[in-house]
């Protein structure tokens, strides 16, 4: 089973610097496939097993069913100006959960495992996996989107937790 950093790990707040696609990054790409089949995630990016590289993993078929895709290089091309509220939770903050405020829909780019550059459109759930991973491919961990005492009493929460486990 994958092993996945926690939070504050330095690595989560680092930025991935794009990359041509190529067997190093298709290796890296694959470990983190594993790790999301594993888990059974809806989404996670190079970070959270401890790789600083511009690669999401996302399952763009709801809630109910796990359709990944690799993105090497994804971007953020365009969002909707509607936003909506939603739970969202990291492997890197497991047992965590909180509401952040997001795009309905976006539209983003990426590279496929070939490197040519590909288009999708997201909207509902995939398009909130899809920005969160983008999110964290860029450096900015979920707790990032939210205000100072929110976030703060998520960390409480979180080190209470570590208390009872350990």
């Amino acid at each position: 089973m994958t092993t996945f950093i926690t939070y504050p790990d330095p690595r989560l707040a680092q930025a991935a610097k794009a990359q041509p696609v190529d067997d190093a990054l298709r290796a890296v790409g694959q470990r983190l496939l594993k790790a999301g089949v594993e888990a059974q995630v809806y989404g996670l990016a190079a970070a959270h097993i401890g790789e600083v590289v511009p690669i999401a993993l996302v399952s763009i078929a709801g809630r109910e069913a796990r359709d990944y895709r690799l993105l090497y290089n994804p971007a953020v091309v365009s969002a909707s100006s509607e936003q909506e509220a939603g739970t969202e939770g990291s492997v890197s903050l497991p047992g965590i959960e909180v509401d952040v405020l997001r795009a309905q829909s976006v539209e983003i780019s990426f590279d496929d495992d070939h490197g040519e550059r590909q288009m999708l459109s997201l909207s509902g759930f995939a398009a909130r996996v899809a920005q969160h991973e983008i999110d964290q491919v860029n450096g900015f961990f979920f707790l990032s989107r939210l205000s100072r005492l929110k976030r703060d009493a998520a960390l409480k929460r979180f080190a209470k937790l570590g208390r009872r486990a350990g």
